[in-house]
């Protein structure tokens, strides 16, 4: 009864743990962001992500310090916010730099915003809810997405919106044996553990598994359109918890990211990236960058219909 009362403590703690804010944690795509600014939930955090006019990512308080109105609400004027309220323009330090109607000789009040570290990389805009005096040696980066700019992987995006705590998220994802929940999006099947390791920093778990695709020829890639065209493969997947993400690898020809951005105990927003390897295509790479570059763009998103099919059943 004891042992029963302990595990039970410990998986409601688990559905009510709170973040690791010394991570960095994605908060939107680099096509969310547009002129107009954006804004976001990072664990119970209300921030404003901004372009400037040289294109750079700024990330402030989504607040102004007046009347506590939210500056995704007002607009970019050069580098700065403005409130849509009264016109208060904030800095990427997050410093009143303007308020319109005061008076050449009345000052600017002495208030600030918080400024989050924030980056744009790899399609996607990280940002840094911690200590920032961590970030000075460069030990804690993004989470490197290599394929992304990679002119062999074809790229899918789909969002999730799980109405729960992020641990019921990545508890899914680590979970290879609900394959018979996706029917026809799935592209692999009875999966067998071989082997798994943990550290404090992160989780790996290697099954082989039978997939249902090989992309090997210039056809293969109608076999994410018509599900009779597929063969069973044996292939080696590798699943891994790298915290607060998730990546998984089917073989040679697949790579799926988890991008995670807790909003609060009961909500998660994630990102699943969905990777095509074209690397099996040594005359493909003998081509023009430009041309090789005009094909990966064309494929973005082709397998949009099996991507999204998973992440509606899960």
């Amino acid at each position: 009864m004891i042992e029963s009362d302990s595990n039970s403590t410990q998986a409601r703690n688990i559905r009510t743990c709170e973040i690791n804010p010394n991570h960095w944690y994605v908060v939107a795509s680099t096509k969310e962001i547009t002129d107009r600014p954006l804004g976001v939930i990072v664990w119970y955090h209300s921030i404003v992500i901004y372009r400037d006019t040289l294109g750079k990512i700024h990330a402030l308080e989504d607040r102004c310090p007046h009347r506590q109105v939210k500056l995704s609400a007002g607009k970019v004027v050069e580098d700065n916010l403005e409130c849509a309220y009264h016109g208060w323009q904030f800095n990427p330090q997050g410093k009143c730099q303007s308020i319109p109607y005061l008076t050449d000789k009345q000052q600017l009040p002495n208030c600030q915003i918080y400024s989050y570290p924030v980056q744009e990389s790899d399609g996607f805009i990280w940002l840094f809810l911690g200590d920032k005096n961590l970030l000075n040696n460069n030990s804690i980066n993004p989470l490197k997405i290599p394929e992304w700019q990679h002119l062999n992987y074809i790229a899918t995006v789909s969002t999730i919106e799980c109405k729960g705590h992020f641990s019921f998220l990545i508890e899914n994802l680590m979970d290879m044996y609900h394959g018979h929940l996706h029917n026809n999006y799935q592209p692999w099947a009875n999966a067998k553990l071989e082997k798994i390791s943990a550290n404090e920093q992160k989780i790996d778990a290697i099954y082989e598994a039978e997939s249902y695709y090989k992309i090997d020829r210039i056809w293969s890639i109608s076999q994410l359109f018509f599900p009779w065209l597929r063969r069973v493969y044996q292939q080696p997947l590798k699943v891994s918890y790298l915290y607060p993400h998730w990546v998984s690898n089917l073989g040679e020809y697949f790579t799926i990211y988890c991008l995670f951005c807790p909003v609060n105990r009961t909500y998660t927003r994630a990102y699943l990236i969905h990777f095509t390897s074209l690397n099996a295509f040594w005359r493909l790479h003998k081509l023009p960058v430009w041309f090789r570059q005009f094909i990966k763009n064309s494929l973005f998103g082709s397998a949009q219909k099996m991507l999204d099919g998973l992440v509606k059943q899960d």
